[in-house]
C-alpha cells in the first residue's frame, strides 16, 4: 500500500503532472494502485483532467490545488486523481463524454467525482475558489458531493448506473443514407450555410479552425466543382493567417480565438491544430499558389522545426498559453515598445500595418494582426515587414517563456510528420522530408515495444497503452513518406499497425475500432464512435488508410473493411453529418480512391512528372513508382498498363477506371482535374 500522506506525482515524467507535484493535495496518478487506494478507503475519487498548456487548469491550481485548506478538504473527502489528457486520451474521453452526458458544456479542467469503482456520478469543469462566474464556490462542491456520497448512496448508485450505461458503445438507431455522390454532393453545398461568409470559420464565437469541417469543403469543391466551397477554405484560411491567432513575430498558430473575427486567441500552440493547418494549406496552395499560404506553411514549419524538436527527432506535444502567470504575456506588445524598438518611422509603419495602438486591442496591449487589410502588400514591402519582424521577434527571445510540453505523441507527431512528408514534396523542401523521416524513426524506434506502439515519450517510454488514433495516424503518416519517398517499407510498416489494429481495437459488433485495445485494462468502458474532434476520429482516419493501403498492394480485404466502417456509422452519420466531417472526406475516398501511377522506363526519369503533382491537389492520393523490372497487383485498375514511347507515363487512376496514358506534364495536371471530378452530379 501506497503512503496516501503525500503528493505522488513527483516521479512521473508529463509536465502537467509535475507542474502538480508540490501541490499539497495528496495527488495520485491515474492506475491500479490509486484505484485500490478508493476501494480500500471507501472514499470517493475526484479526478482532475487537464494539460499542461491549459489556462484555466493554471488558474483553479493556483486558486485551489495550491491552497492548503482547499487542499486538506480533498484530502480529507476523496482520494484525488490527477490526469494529463494527453497523456491517457482514453480516460479523458470516457469522463470527458460522462459531463456532457449530464447537459454540461465539456472542457478542461475537467473535475469528475466516481465512485470506488471509478465509475462518474456528477462533475463539472473549472470551478472557483469564491462563488462566481454563475459558478459555486469549489469548497462547497466538495463538502456537498462527499455529503451526497455518503449520506444519498441510492441516488450516487442511480447516477453511476445510467451514465455508466450510456458510456458503453451502442448502435446508433435509424437509417442510414447511401453515401453517394448525390448525397454528398448535396450536404457539402448545404455546410456553406455554417461558415461565416465575412472572416470565415463556422459562425459565431468561440472559433476554432475546424480543419476537418474545411478539409471536407475543401474535398467537395474539388470533386463537385463548386467555386462557392472552394471560396470559404480561402476566406477562412486567409483570415486565420492573418488574424492574432497566427503567431506573426514567431510562426504557428493559437488553439483557437476567443472572438468571431480570429483576432483574440487562447493563446497556447498545439503541435496537432499546426499540423493539420499545414496540411489543408498545402492542398490549397497547390491550386491557389497564395504567396500568402506558402509563407504561412514556410514560417511554421520553422517554428516547429525551430522550437519543437525533441532529442532524438520527435516533435513536443505544446506551448503554454501562460508566462509569468499571465496568459498571453509572452506574445502581446506595448505600442511604446514597438516604436523604441523599430524607430519612429518604421515603427508607425509597422504599426499601422499590424493594429499595434497605443490604446491596445486587447486588455490594453496589442495582438499584431492583418485583419483590416489581409492582402498581402507588394513584394518590397513584405520584404521590410519581414525584417522588421525579425527585431521584434529577438526582442522577445530575451522575455520568460510560456511553458513547455515537451512529451512525444505518437498520433499528434503521426499527423506532424504527414503534414510534413506533403508540404515537402509541394514547396519542394527536402529538409523537411529529412525531419519527417527522422521523426518517424523516433516513434518507431524508441516508442514501440515489439509491433505495439507506447502513446507517449518522455525521458523514456511512457506507461501509457496506445490509442486507435496512434496506430491510425502514424499509418497515415507511413503512408504519406510512402508517396514522397517510393520506399515500399513504409507500406510494409502501415500493413503491420494495421494488423495490430485489427487484433486489439476492432469490434466485430460495432463494425468499428474502439479507441482503447482490448488489453487497456484500467478503464470501465472502451470508447467507440466516429465523431469529430479537435483531432481527427480514428475510424475516419482508419477508412482513408485502408483505402490507400488497398491502391499500395492490391489487398481488397483493405477496402472491405473500409466499407464496414462507413456502413456501421451510417445511422449516426445520417443523424450528424456535420459532426462527422472526417467520415465523409472518408467516405470520399472509398467512393473514388485516387491511385496515380508512373511507369518509368529503364534508365528514366520521373523527376518532372512528379513535379508537375505540385500544382494539383488530390487528398489521400496514393503515388506508385512502377519501374521497368517491377509489376502492379493484378486487381490494380492500371495492372497491364505499358510505358509509352519509352517516355515515364502517367495513368490516372479514380475508382476503378484509369486515363489514357500521359506523358507530358502539363497534361498530367489536366487530366487529374478532369478524372477528379464526378460527373454530372
Amino acid at each position: 500500500m501506497s503512503d496516501n500522506k503525500r503528493n505522488q506525482l513527483g516521479d512521473e515524467t508529463s509536465p502537467y503532472l509535475r507542474q502538480h507535484r508540490d501541490n499539497p493535495v495528496h495527488w495520485r496518478p491515474w492506475g491500479a494502485e490509486a484505484l485500490d487506494e478508493a476501494k480500500s478507503t471507501g472514499k470517493p475519487i475526484l479526478l482532475s483532467v487537464g494539460y499542461a498548456a491549459c489556462h484555466w487548469c493554471h488558474v483553479m491550481a493556483h486558486e485551489s490545488f495550491e491552497d492548503p485548506n482547499t487542499a486538506a478538504l480533498m484530502n480529507d473527502l476523496f482520494v484525488n486523481i490527477k490526469v494529463d489528457r494527453e497523456e491517457r486520451p482514453d480516460v479523458d474521453a470516457i469522463y470527458m463524454s460522462a459531463l456532457q452526458l449530464m447537459g454540461e458544456q465539456g472542457g478542461w479542467p475537467l473535475t469528475m467525482f466516481l465512485t470506488p469503482n471509478a465509475e462518474p456520478f456528477w462533475g463539472g469543469t473549472y470551478f472557483p475558489k469564491e462563488q462566481r462566474f454563475g459558478r459555486p464556490a469549489f469548497v462547497d462542491v466538495l463538502r456537498t458531493i462527499s455529503h451526497t456520497y455518503h449520506e444519498d448512496q441510492e441516488k450516487v448508485r442511480t447516477n453511476a448506473d445510467v451514465l455508466r450505461s450510456k458510456l458503453e458503445p451502442t448502435k446508433v438507431g435509424g437509417e442510414a443514407v447511401a453515401l453517394t455522390d448525390a448525397i454528398l454532393g448535396n450536404w457539402t453545398r448545404r455546410f456553406l450555410q455554417a461558415v461565416d461568409p465575412s472572416t470565415g470559420g463556422m459562425r459565431g464565437a468561440p472559433k476554432f479552425p475546424q480543419t476537418n469541417f474545411f478539409s471536407l469543403l475543401w474535398r467537395g469543391a474539388l470533386r463537385y466543382d463548386v467555386a462557392s466551397l472552394k471560396e470559404a477554405v480561402n476566406i477562412t484560411l486567409t483570415h486565420i493567417c492573418q488574424g492574432g491567432i497566427y503567431d506573426h513575430v514567431g510562426g504557428a498558430f493559437a488553439r483557437y480565438s476567443v472572438d468571431d473575427e480570429w483576432l483574440v486567441p487562447h493563446f497556447e500552440k498545439m503541435l496537432y491544430d499546426n499540423a493539420l493547418l499545414v496540411d489543408l494549406m498545402t492542398e490549397a496552395w497547390r491550386e491557389t499558389k497564395s504567396s500568402l499560404y506558402k509563407q504561412r506553411i514556410e514560417e511554421t514549419i520553422g517554428w516547429l522545426l525551430r522550437e519543437m524538436v525533441t532529442e532524438g527527432g520527435g516533435f513536443a506535444a505544446s506551448l503554454d498559453a501562460d508566462s509569468e502567470g499571465e496568459e498571453g504575456k509572452f506574445y502581446v506588445w506595448d505600442y511604446d515598445e514597438v516604436v523604441d524598438l523599430l524607430g519612429k518611422k518604421d515603427g508607425a509603419f509597422f504599426a499601422e500595418i499590424y493594429d499595434i495602438t497605443p490604446d491596445g486591442n486587447f486588455e490594453g496591449k496589442n495582438i499584431p494582426n492583418r485583419l483590416s487589410t489581409v492582402d498581402l502588400r507588394d513584394d518590397a514591402t513584405e520584404t521590410r515587414l519581414k525584417d522588421l519582424l525579425q527585431i521584434l521577434f529577438k526582442r522577445r527571445s530575451i522575455r520568460i517563456r510560456p511553458g513547455f510540453d515537451d512529451k512525444v505523441l505518437a498520433d499528434w507527431n503521426g499527423l506532424t510528420i504527414a503534414a510534413l512528408a506533403n508540404a515537402a514534396t509541394a514547396l519542394e523542401k527536402p529538409e523537411w522530408l529529412e525531419a519527417a523521416e527522422k521523426a518517424f524513426d523516433f516513434v518507431l524506434m524508441q516508442m514501440s515495444m515489439g509491433v505495439r506502439l507506447i502513446h507517449s515519450f518522455r525521458e523514456g517510454p511512457g506507461n501509457a497503452p496506445a490509442t486507435a488514433s496512434d496506430y491510425a495516424n502514424m499509418i497515415r503518416a507511413a503512408l504519406a513518406l510512402a508517396n514522397a519517398t517510393n520506399n515500399p517499407e513504409y507500406v510494409e510498416q502501415a500493413a503491420a499497425w494495421a494488423h495490430v489494429l485489427d487484433t486489439h481495437y476492432w469490434s466485430e459488433e460495432f463494425g468499428g475500432y474502439h479507441l482503447a485495445a482490448d488489453d487497456t485494462n484500467d478503464i470501465i468502458v472502451r470508447p467507440l464512435n466516429a465523431y469529430d474532434d479537435a483531432t481527427p476520429n480514428a475510424n475516419s482516419m482508419m477508412v482513408s488508410n485502408l483505402v490507400a493501403l488497398a491502391s499500395w498492394t492490391g489487398n481488397s480485404s483493405y477496402t472491405d473493411r473500409a466499407e464496414k466502417i462507413i456502413t456501421s456509422f451510417g445511422p449516426a452519420i445520417t443523424a450528424n453529418p456535420v459532426g462527422h466531417s472526417g467520415m465523409l472526406s472518408a467516405a470520399l475516398d472509398r467512393l473514388a480512391p485516387a491511385l496515380i501511377v508512373l511507369m518509368v522506363p529503364e534508365g528514366g526519369d520521373p523527376t518532372e512528372m512528379r513535379a508537375a503533382l505540385r500544382d494539383v491537389s488530390l487528398p489521400n492520393v496514393v503515388i506508385d513508382e512502377v519501374w521497368a523490372d517491377e509489376t502492379l497487383p493484378s486487381n490494380s485498375p492500371a495492372a497491364g498498363k505499358t510505358v509509352v514511347n519509352d517516355k515515364t507515363t502517367a495513368y490516372v487512376c479514380i475508382g476503378p477506371q484509369c486515363s489514357l496514358p500521359v506523358t507530358e506534364p502539363d497534361k498530367l495536371v489536366e487530366t487529374i482535374k478532369a478524372s477528379r471530378a464526378a460527373k454530372a452530379v
